[in-house]
Protein backbone atom coordinates (compact mmCIF):
# COMPACT_ATOMS: atom_id res chain seq x y z
CA UNK A 1 0.00 0.00 0.00
CA UNK A 2 1.76 3.34 -1.23
CA UNK A 3 1.87 6.35 1.34
CA UNK A 4 0.20 9.18 0.68
CA UNK A 5 1.66 12.46 0.94
CA UNK A 6 0.72 16.14 1.82
CA UNK A 7 0.53 17.00 -2.24
CA UNK A 8 -1.15 13.87 -2.92
CA UNK A 9 -4.32 15.07 -0.08
CA UNK A 10 -7.43 16.81 -1.81
CA UNK A 11 -9.85 19.06 -0.20
CA UNK A 12 -12.50 16.71 -0.96
CA UNK A 13 -15.72 19.22 -0.89
CA UNK A 14 -13.94 21.43 -3.96
CA UNK A 15 -11.40 18.47 -5.60
CA UNK A 16 -8.16 21.04 -5.02
CA UNK A 17 -4.78 20.26 -5.10
CA UNK A 18 -2.70 22.89 -3.62
CA UNK A 19 0.55 23.49 -5.24
CA UNK A 20 2.05 26.58 -3.53
CA UNK A 21 0.93 29.58 -1.54
CA UNK A 22 2.34 32.78 -1.05
CA UNK A 23 2.67 33.43 2.87
CA UNK A 24 4.55 36.26 2.40
CA UNK A 25 1.85 38.56 0.47
CA UNK A 26 -0.83 38.00 3.84
CA UNK A 27 1.96 39.73 6.33
CA UNK A 28 3.11 42.14 3.59
CA UNK A 29 -0.53 43.21 2.00
CA UNK A 30 -4.13 43.60 3.26
CA UNK A 31 -5.77 42.06 1.42
CA UNK A 32 -9.28 43.57 0.46
CA UNK A 33 -10.99 41.37 -2.59
CA UNK A 34 -9.86 37.94 -4.17
CA UNK A 35 -10.42 36.26 -7.54
CA UNK A 36 -10.29 32.91 -9.47
CA UNK A 37 -8.34 32.86 -12.20
CA UNK A 38 -6.95 30.10 -14.84
CA UNK A 39 -3.15 30.30 -16.37
CA UNK A 40 -2.18 29.62 -19.56
CA UNK A 41 0.87 27.06 -18.89
CA UNK A 42 2.51 24.89 -21.22
CA UNK A 43 2.92 21.16 -21.06
CA UNK A 44 6.41 21.57 -19.05
CA UNK A 45 4.82 24.01 -17.14
CA UNK A 46 1.83 21.46 -16.60
CA UNK A 47 4.63 18.64 -15.62
CA UNK A 48 6.87 20.73 -13.34
CA UNK A 49 3.61 22.12 -11.10
CA UNK A 50 2.06 18.40 -10.91
CA UNK A 51 5.31 17.59 -9.08
CA UNK A 52 4.52 20.32 -6.61
CA UNK A 53 7.24 22.69 -7.45
CA UNK A 54 6.68 26.42 -7.58
CA UNK A 55 7.49 29.74 -5.91
CA UNK A 56 4.92 33.05 -5.68
CA UNK A 57 7.24 34.56 -3.40
CA UNK A 58 7.93 38.07 -5.58
CA UNK A 59 5.46 37.86 -7.57
CA UNK A 60 2.48 40.40 -8.78
CA UNK A 61 0.07 40.91 -11.41
CA UNK A 62 -0.05 43.64 -14.03
CA UNK A 63 -2.99 44.77 -16.44
CA UNK A 64 -1.69 45.58 -19.78
CA UNK A 65 -3.88 46.10 -22.67
CA UNK A 66 -7.10 44.82 -21.67
CA UNK A 67 -4.86 41.84 -20.46
CA UNK A 68 -3.88 40.27 -17.42
CA UNK A 69 -0.32 39.17 -16.70
CA UNK A 70 1.81 37.13 -14.17
CA UNK A 71 5.20 38.70 -13.72
CA UNK A 72 7.77 36.80 -11.62
CA UNK A 73 6.06 34.04 -10.48
CA UNK A 74 8.90 31.60 -10.86
CA UNK A 75 7.82 27.08 -12.15
CA UNK A 76 11.05 25.47 -12.60
CA UNK A 77 12.23 23.56 -15.47
CA UNK A 78 10.74 20.29 -15.75
CA UNK A 79 13.48 18.00 -14.81
CA UNK A 80 12.88 15.22 -18.12
CA UNK A 81 12.06 18.29 -20.26
CA UNK A 82 14.66 18.12 -23.73
CA UNK A 83 15.19 21.23 -25.24
CA UNK A 84 11.34 22.11 -25.88
CA UNK A 85 11.52 22.83 -21.93
CA UNK A 86 10.25 26.56 -20.63
CA UNK A 87 11.89 29.19 -19.12
CA UNK A 88 11.11 29.68 -15.36
CA UNK A 89 10.41 33.25 -14.68
CA UNK A 90 7.82 34.25 -18.51
CA UNK A 91 5.50 36.31 -18.12
CA UNK A 92 2.13 34.02 -17.85
CA UNK A 93 -1.33 35.11 -19.15
CA UNK A 94 -4.12 35.29 -16.42
CA UNK A 95 -7.51 34.18 -17.64
CA UNK A 96 -10.47 36.47 -16.76
CA UNK A 97 -13.80 37.85 -18.25
CA UNK A 98 -13.91 41.01 -19.45
CA UNK A 99 -16.03 42.13 -16.49
CA UNK A 100 -13.79 40.78 -14.03
CA UNK A 101 -10.78 42.41 -15.61
CA UNK A 102 -12.33 45.31 -16.03
CA UNK A 103 -13.40 45.78 -12.06
CA UNK A 104 -9.66 44.51 -10.87
CA UNK A 105 -8.08 46.87 -13.15
CA UNK A 106 -10.51 49.39 -11.62
CA UNK A 107 -9.38 48.62 -8.27
CA UNK A 108 -5.93 47.81 -9.11
CA UNK A 109 -4.99 51.32 -10.58
CA UNK A 110 -5.77 53.49 -7.29
CA UNK A 111 -3.53 54.75 -5.19
CA UNK A 112 -1.53 51.99 -3.15
CA UNK A 113 -3.31 48.71 -3.98
CA UNK A 114 -1.79 46.13 -6.46
CA UNK A 115 -2.61 42.73 -7.54
CA UNK A 116 -0.83 40.16 -5.66
CA UNK A 117 -1.03 35.88 -6.23
CA UNK A 118 -2.00 34.28 -2.94
CA UNK A 119 -1.97 30.68 -3.69
CA UNK A 120 -1.53 28.61 -6.90
CA UNK A 121 -3.52 24.98 -6.98
CA UNK A 122 -5.44 22.56 -9.57
CA UNK A 123 -9.11 22.51 -9.54
CA UNK A 124 -10.69 19.84 -11.74
CA UNK A 125 -7.03 19.27 -13.29
CA UNK A 126 -6.46 22.76 -14.18
CA UNK A 127 -4.21 25.05 -13.04
CA UNK A 128 -5.68 28.00 -11.03
CA UNK A 129 -3.87 31.16 -9.43
CA UNK A 130 -5.77 33.07 -6.57
CA UNK A 131 -5.40 36.53 -7.11
CA UNK A 132 -6.02 39.27 -4.64
CA UNK A 133 -6.28 43.08 -4.78
CA UNK A 134 -4.05 44.17 -1.89
CA UNK A 135 -3.16 47.55 0.07
CA UNK A 136 0.88 47.16 1.43
CA UNK A 137 0.82 47.39 5.57
CA UNK A 138 2.75 49.66 7.38
CA UNK A 139 5.23 48.39 9.93
CA UNK A 140 3.39 49.35 12.16
CA UNK A 141 0.57 47.68 10.69
CA UNK A 142 2.40 44.23 10.54
CA UNK A 143 3.10 44.63 14.57
CA UNK A 144 -0.37 44.97 15.18
CA UNK A 145 -1.49 41.84 13.36
CA UNK A 146 1.46 40.02 15.08
CA UNK A 147 -0.31 40.69 18.30
CA UNK A 148 -3.51 40.02 17.12
CA UNK A 149 -2.22 36.82 16.71
CA UNK A 150 -0.37 36.29 19.72
CA UNK A 151 -3.48 37.42 21.16
CA UNK A 152 -5.70 34.86 19.86
CA UNK A 153 -2.80 31.60 20.16
CA UNK A 154 -3.05 32.66 23.66
CA UNK A 155 -7.06 32.60 23.96
CA UNK A 156 -7.10 29.16 22.37
CA UNK A 157 -4.47 27.41 24.56
CA UNK A 158 -6.23 28.38 27.42
CA UNK A 159 -9.62 26.98 25.80
CA UNK A 160 -7.70 24.03 24.60
CA UNK A 161 -6.09 23.57 28.67
CA UNK A 162 -10.30 24.16 30.16
CA UNK A 163 -11.39 21.67 28.37
CA UNK A 164 -8.99 18.99 29.64
CA UNK A 165 -10.25 19.49 32.90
Amino acid sequence: MAKSSKKDKKDAADGLVNICRNRRALHEYEVLDTVECGIVLVGTEVKSLREGHSSLEDAYARVDDGEVWLIGAEIPEYLYGNRLNHKPKRPRKLLLHKREIDKFAGKASERGLTLVPLRMYFKEGRAKVELAVAKGKQAHDKRESLKKADARREIDRAMASRRKR
